[in-house]
């Protein structure tokens, strides 16, 4: 009996905001809320922004002055929105107006004067070109004469053709909330969002602890294209060539399992098993994957799930652009040549399935927190549904390695086949729908649609609604599965699909047979959708897709499985549960909420353990580690052996 995997919490931030207790997600729908719940993400937006403070019991500006809190929120609702989702790049990590380049030149002697400068002596190559002719110059300086010619770089600057991202919200700097010394970018949001993840459960770690060993723990976190800004990979590659030092973090901290060792190491002090995969666009759902597995076979109890993509960096929008792969703004306006545009609809950069000209970059980190049924039960956790399963399938022989192929085929088709198994084929047909990969790009939206068409018909669906987040938040690659799941968590919450807004009209070249393509938001109900299929196409062949189940069809999974009275015992430890993540989201809204970064923290040597054959001990730790495991192989061996 294969244990299920609950989703028991979830956090993170992406231009939408802060993701626990369904903040970005509600910000996608913030004018179909209710009062109350809008008026929470507001202010959950303005504490991230830098314009709401509360101190000694009341509301503040971001001025200091005394507030009204709804009156000043809607005030502002206008600047609230306008920092969020896909805009105009800002100039927080770089001007995009002024990208430093280097230009080859060569410095000619004429007939009658060499070339000739002043250098001061310290910065004289360490090995002198053959021909030059040194002098003392006086005051540390020397005279340099080239009597033939001389190669240089000059420095130059130029504008960004592309100037949208998906960027997290104006005036949000995650390395301002705790001691980042010197942290990526990307590790600074995983701190930021696994923390957020961790507190949203309602349960404090330890407690957690009490329930599981610490060997059936499992962290899967990770990048796709690891840290790439100057504090990673990007200042390791960059430093010589731009006359600095290689720091002793660079190398280490680009890693792209980075995130996953950043959690282990300074937010939890996990001792269980660890990694991730890297699986370009797909990345999260291969983790997702991974997490599913532990559970299921039941050597793992609990699994924190996750990714972190800082990609708004100018060499990677660079090499987006180069391939073709990114919209610029001349494609952007040549888009809306009809409207009369003078200036880039910026908002409107990613356009799935309409017409459109590429994708659109965001950053995203999000994290989510999966354990075994009967954990969720005994811990009175809050169930938001359950991973039923997820498929990958490569795509085979290709010409281009970025193209699609039949992959996605296979991994859509087999997530349906799962679904139909537990909500049977009518819930398939009527009660499901699809977060698709959706990127922007004229490829993406004939391919994917054409695999959604094709499959719509073999398994009878008439109308099948197609959500993209991507129209909001962009393409966070690792991330971008992990933006669909807590976004599609929200939908169970408040019964509204976010459409896909920034697409006026479907391009001709979709396939739409048997399809919903969903253009402004979709009431269903909160138990309008028995699940979701998450879709990802990503870059090499990596293709995924995941079967998510509602939390009504999950409570009635484990009430079949545990009883009547087992879910009634879980709804009294809930209750409690449900008022710590309450607590948390109001003081995460008051900004009194601690980021959790536990550096040079009960570090462990091993005066720790306790060793025997059978266990090991660990100081602080309520369960010991068993270290017999049941072979697998006692069919192989003789009767005498083991």
């Amino acid at each position: 009996m294969a244990a299920l995997p609950v989703i028991i919490g979830f956090g993170g931030i992406n231009p939408a905001g802060r993701s626990s207790l369904h903040h970005g997600y509600r910000r996608l729908v913030l004018d179909n809320l209710p009062v109350d719940a809008a008026m929470e993400t507001r202010a959950s937006l303005a504490g991230l922004m830098g314009l709401l403070q509360h101190k000694d019991g009341k509301w503040l500006s971001a001025t200091g002055d005394v507030i009204d809190l709804p009156t000043y929120l809607q005030s502002i609702d206008p600047t609230l929105k306008a920092g969020t989702l896909i805009r105009k790049l800002e100039k927080n990590l770089f001007d995009p107006d002024q990208l430093l380049f280097h230009k080859r030149a060569t410095l000619h002697a004429d007939s009658d004067h060499p070339v000739s400068f002043l250098i001061k002596r310290q910065q004289l190559p360490d090995q002198i070109p053959l021909g030059w002719l040194i002098s003392d110059a006086g005051n540390g300086q020397v005279r340099v004469e080239v009597p033939t010619a001389m190669e240089v770089m000059t420095a130059n600057y130029r504008p960004s053709p592309v100037n949208s991202a998906g960027q997290l919200p104006s005036g949000f700097d995650p390395k301002d909330l705790y001691q980042s010394r010197n942290h990526p970018r990307g590790l600074q949001l995983t701190v930021f969002g696994a923390s957020d993840a961790i507190q949203s459960m309602g349960i404090d770690w330890q407690t957690v602890l009490k329930h599981v060993p610490a060997d059936q723990v499992s962290v899967y976190a990770g990048s796709s294209m690891s840290q790439l800004d100057y504090e990673g990979n990007g200042g390791l590659l960059q430093a010589r060539l731009l006359g600095r030092k290689v720091s002793s973090k660079q190398l280490a901290l680009g890693f792209a399992e980075m995130p996953a060792d950043f959690i282990n190491a300074y937010v939890l002090g996990n001792l269980g098993t660890t990694g991730t995969n890297a699986a370009a666009c797909a990345t999260f759902l291969y983790n997702l994957r991974q997490g599913m597995r532990d559970i299921r076979s039941g050597t793992h109890r609990l699994v924190i799930v996750g990714t972190s993509e800082a990609p708004l960096v100018p060499e990677i929008m660079d090499g987006y652009t180069t391939m073709g792969a990114l919209v610029d703004d001349a494609a952007l306006l040549a888009l809306d040549k009809h409207k009369g545009l003078t200036e880039p609809d910026y908002r409107r950069a990613c356009r799935p399935f309409g017409n459109n000209a590429g994708f659109t970059l965001g950053e995203s980190a999000q994290f989510v927190i999966l354990c075994d049924d009967k954990l969720a039960l005994e811990m009175g956790a809050n169930i938001h549904g359950a991973i039923n399963d997820v498929f990958v399938n490569a795509d085979g022989y290709k010409k281009s390695i970025s193209s699609p192929g039949v992959g996605n085929y296979i991994t859509m088709a087999k997530a349906m086949a799962a679904t139909s198994q537990i909500i049977g084929e009518k819930g398939l047909q009527q009660r499901s729908y699809v977060q698709a990969h959706g990127t922007g790009t004229p490829q993406n939206r004939i391919t994917e649609s054409h695999i959604f068409s094709t499959l719509a018909k073999t398994w009878g669906i008439e109308h099948w609604p197609v959500a993209a987040l991507k129209t909001y938040i962009g393409h966070s690659l690792a991330s971008a599965s992990a933006d669909q799941l807590v976004a599609s968590l929200g939908v169970w919450r408040y019964g509204i699909i976010p459409g896909i807004t920034g697409t006026e009209t479907i391009a001709d070249d979709v396939h739409q047979d048997h399809l919903e393509f969903l253009l402004q938001h979709k009431e269903v109900g909160t138990q309008g959708m028995d699940a979701v299929l998450l879709n990802a196409k990503g870059f090499g062949g990596n293709n995924a897709t995941a079967s998510v189940l509602a939390p009504h069809v999950t409570h009635k999974m484990l009430a079949r499985r545990h009883g009547a009275e087992a879910m009634k015992n879980w709804q009294v430890r809930n209750e409690s549960v449900q008022e710590n993540s309450a607590a948390y989201d109001e003081a995460a809204r008051r900004g009194s909420a601690d980021i959790i970064y536990r550096f040079d923290h009960n570090v462990l040597d091993a005066s720790a353990l306790s060793i025997a054959r059978d266990s090991m001990q660990i100081q602080g730790h309520s369960h010991s580690i068993a270290l017999q495991t049941e072979c697998a192989y006692n069919d192989m061996l003789d009767d005498d052996q083991g």
